[in-house]
């Protein structure tokens, strides 16, 4: 199952977040907001379909997300798990750990933030489109 966002950089994404990577249907972010690496985004984990979040939340599923920018792709891949609610109103967040929130989409991701390809990142920081493509196998 695949699902397809939008969303775009932002002058402030730093990238420097060791543990997870986050995008916002937020438009503006500060300077400390070292995980959030697209603001704008056309969706958030809440308004995925339902079909992909109960996916998301099967016992044994897998997630990967392509990251795309003009220069730059990257791919995280992850797990989803059961006790994943999926209905944080502006936030997707991935995470390395087993850390379960609202705003999660996956868990025991192999990338954080300061993991993502540089010219993904150069890209973002110019404001430049992100696509974000989530995949679930399952």
């Amino acid at each position: 199952m695949r699902y397809t966002l939008r969303a775009r950089g932002h002058p402030n994404v730093t990238a420097g977040h060791r543990t997870t990577f986050e995008v916002t249907v937020d438009p503006e972010i500060g300077e400390t907001a070292d995980c959030i690496i697209g603001v704008s985004s056309s969706d958030s984990i809440s308004t995925l379909p339902d079909e992909m979040k109960r996916a998301i939340a099967g016992e044994s599923s897998r997630v990967r997300v392509i990251l795309r920018t003009e220069n730059g792709y990257d791919e995280i891949r992850g797990y989803g798990h059961p006790e994943l609610t999926l209905d944080h109103p502006t936030d997707i967040v991935c995470r390395k750990s087993d850390y379960i929130c609202s705003r999660t989409l996956m868990i025991g991701a192999d990338k954080a933030a300061c993991d993502l390809d540089e010219n993904l990142v150069r890209d973002l920081r110019e404001g430049r489109e992100l696509t974000v493509e989530i995949i679930v196998e399952y």
